[in-house]
């Protein structure tokens, strides 16, 4: 006889003592953990060891996720920020009820776009929104019936290229190659720090176990970047290079593969000879030349990637990030098409999620200049602009001028180029709207913020990086806690603002799309994945509940070409977009300067981009937040360790103390990413403690690849005492 299946425990009472699994979002490793709970407050956090996916790791941020919900700056009503004048203007915040809230925001954006048109509003989604299932489910949708081109998000400040490549390859921009960790031989990794990370567009937590097992089979890891980071400490092998220059180096081994015929491709590939003839004229002379590698190192990889049994090239943020992430990411993905690891245990596959986010097209494919941004007409990118034209759309007027801006889970002002211009900028808005837990340094600029519920008070499920995972698995979480009174979750919120919008819009499009969004959005995040679920018929929403630690659906597996979303089921390596840009590099590479001092991110385990600098738990310790530089640039400047800097670039300069150490490449200077918090304004109660300055502050909104994608890393500085 059958036992009766077990479901996952509804959410806890006030008094509950005992233990509780769910999954912490805050980055895409995706942990799942165990909480322990007393008296109905969480005690304690712990990995969960019977996770399949991350087998009981967990980083600081994951012991950190209890104080989210408890969270004194945490925001729980909505508020509206009220401005007095008189012989000095003040602001300050008002608690205001959820119908007041959302009516306000309903009216002024509804006579915004009434009067100005749909563009004329402006909307921004922060990282977040990827690790939320209402994102997906009801924050889109919200999106779409605004029918603005005006759309940003921390897409083009992070993995544009990426996307880009994909779709240009493989037919879909989320049909990305995951490096087959837990079988490979020769890992190659290209600015990424996965042991800071735990993977990024490569869902692997427990990266530091996973790499000891990598190399106690014999393996290899080799990393290139200009800093030693955590990942590169720990790594076999670790060259540096020049910021920017990646794309050459890589172009270079792409070059060695197929002069020495090493090349070994699917026989669903085209375009080989003609690749042959675009990458002749980088050679490894010219790469050591641009990068600072020896020519002689960049072929020994090349052989070292294509003799490896199951190899893999991965590439992240810190090639990304450049002047030419896309062509970088197209040269690492027929790397790896071409050595002879696509597709194949040990090198790089395509994950095969319960809900396959690609092939439901759930997300678009992609698709590219349909239409421009107005001031700087760059292109559009699957239907959103490069975040770097976010001020100038604002600042400049005319017809399709920004004028009222909405914030969906974002700290813009932080994380995107010139980010203290943006701030500015949104201070001469009409209004604007923040759907936001805290007030920072992007919220305090808007009229009102609406606060969802947090990860322990909701269902979730990871639709994103279940698809990017190294591990075919599913995981279900239901809330911890109930939704407390007075509180909505986030996929209320935006049902409740497309309703009132709808009614206050003079066109709100065809009244069958009307319909049906409607029907979606009073659908729960939670029925809506039932029912993606069932038509996956891999696992059962049910299944999942009677099994909270999560399901094992086994090691990812060869799926191409069946699985290629082109129309032909076929590979084309030369793309006339991305063969396009090969002049660009050209020039680039004529025009470049040699000798400038270039500024370069770094992240670290303990940050979650611009937020969790006002938790104690993860600030205490040695500070985090100085200027590295190698000791020879330092002597040359005149500069001491510890001394007190000014970084300036073309569009603005900051302050931050420097500090001395060799695991920086010369020539070369990094800041962390997501710090200079504003203190003022704000309600961070230890914000002071992490300050330093905002690297973006630096970053320079005119240098952009070719996806749009904003170019963090490269950046021309200069490095002076302060007088």
């Amino acid at each position: 006889m059958r036992s009766p299946l077990r479901l996952s425990d509804p959410p806890v009472a006030p008094d509950y003592t005992g233990t509780r699994l769910t999954a912490c979002n805050l980055c895409e490793a995706i942990c799942g953990l165990e909480l322990t709970l007393t008296d109905g407050r969480v005690t304690a956090i712990r990995g969960n060891p019977a996770d399949p996916l991350s087998r009981g790791y967990i980083c600081p941020k994951g012991v950190a996720l209890a104080d989210v919900y408890d969270d004194p700056d945490r925001l729980r009503r909505p508020i509206v920020r009220r401005v007095s004048t008189g012989s000095t203007t003040e602001t300050s915040w008002e608690e205001v009820s959820w119908d007041d809230a959302l009516d306000l925001v309903a009216d002024r954006l509804a006579a915004t776009i009434n009067e100005h048109g749909p563009d004329s509003v402006g909307v921004y989604l922060g990282n977040p929104n990827a690790h939320a299932l209402a994102s997906a489910t009801h924050a889109l949708p919200f999106v779409k019936s605004l029918r603005t081109h005006n759309r940003f998000s921390a897409t083009t400040v992070d993995q544009a290229p990426h996307q880009l490549v994909s779709w240009q390859l493989f037919g879909h921009q989320l049909l990305i190659p995951i490096p087959d960790l837990d079988r490979t031989s020769y890992l190659l990794v290209l600015g990424a720090n996965p042991m800071a990370s735990n993977g990024s567009l490569m869902t692997a937590p427990d990266f530091p176990k996973r790499a000891r097992a990598i190399q106690d089979r014999g393996g290899r890891i080799v990393v290139l970047d200009p800093r030693r980071t955590e990942t590169a400490k720990i790594a076999d092998e670790h060259h540096f290079v020049r910021p920017g220059s990646d794309v050459v180096v890589l172009l270079a081994m792409l070059r060695t593969l197929l002069v020495e015929d090493l090349a070994r491709s699917p026989a669903y590939v085209d375009g080989i000879e003609r690749l042959r003839e675009l990458v002749d004229p980088f050679t490894p002379a010219l790469a050591e030349e641009v990068s600072g590698l020896p020519a002689q190192v960049i072929e020994r990889l090349a052989r070292e990637l294509a003799a490896a049994d199951g190899g893999a090239a991965y590439g992240r943020v810190g090639v990304s990030t450049t002047g030419f992430g896309s062509l970088c990411h197209w040269a690492i993905d027929c790397l790896n098409l071409l050595a002879g690891h696509f597709d194949r245990p040990g090198g790089v596959l395509f994950p095969e999620p319960a809900v396959d986010v690609v092939g439901r097209r759930f997300v678009g494919t992609g698709h590219y200049d349909r239409y421009r941004s107005r001031v700087r007409g760059l292109p559009e990118y699957g239907g959103e602009l490069p975040a770097a034209t976010m001020r100038e759309e604002i600042e400049t007027s005319g017809r399709g001028q920004i004028r009222a801006f909405v914030s969906l889970a974002g700290n813009p002002v932080l994380s995107t180029p010139d980010g203290s211009g943006l701030g500015r900028a949104f201070d001469s808005l009409d209004f604007m709207v923040a759907v936001d837990i805290y007030l920072n340094e992007t919220t305090r600029h808007a009229d009102v913020i609406l606060p969802p519920t947090t990860t322990l008070e909701r269902d979730h499920y990871d639709l994103v990086f279940h698809t990017l995972a190294v591990r075919n698995t599913a995981r279900f979480s239901s809330a911890v806690f109930d939704k407390p009174e007075g509180s909505r979750h986030d996929w209320e919120i935006y049902r409740d603002l497309t309703g009132r919008l709808e009614k206050r819009l003079l066109r709100t499009g065809g009244r069958r799309a009307r319909l049906m969004r409607r029907a979606r959005l009073s659908t729960s995040p939670t029925a809506q994945l039932a029912l993606l679920l069932r038509t996956g018929r891999r696992v059962s929403l049910r299944r999942l509940r009677a099994h909270p630690e999560g399901v094992d659906l086994g090691p990812l597996r060869p799926t191409m070409p069946g699985r290629l979303q082109t129309e032909d089921h076929r590979i084309d390596l030369v793309p006339s977009l991305l063969v396009g840009d090969l002049d660009r590099l050209r020039r680039w590479l004529d025009d470049r300067p040699d000798d400038a001092l270039v500024l370069i991110g770094r992240r670290h385990k303990q940050d979650n981009n611009s937020w969790f600098h006002n938790t104690t738990r993860l600030t205490r310790g040695k500070p985090r937040h100085q200027l590295l530089m190698h000791p020879g640039d330092l002597a040359a400047r005149g500069l001491e360790d510890g001394a007190l800097v000014t970084v300036a670039s073309r569009v603005g300069s900051v302050r931050v103390e420097v500090a001395a150490t060799d695991d920086m490449m010369p020539g070369v200077v990094s800041l962390p990413h997501g710090y200079g918090h504003q203190v003022g304004g704000t309600r961070l109660r230890n914000a002071t403690k992490v300050a330093g300055a905002s690297i973006n502050d630096l970053t320079d909104p005119e240098l952009l690849d070719l996806s749009g994608n904003a170019a963090l890393s490269g950046v021309p500085v200069t490095v002076e005492a302060v007088s």
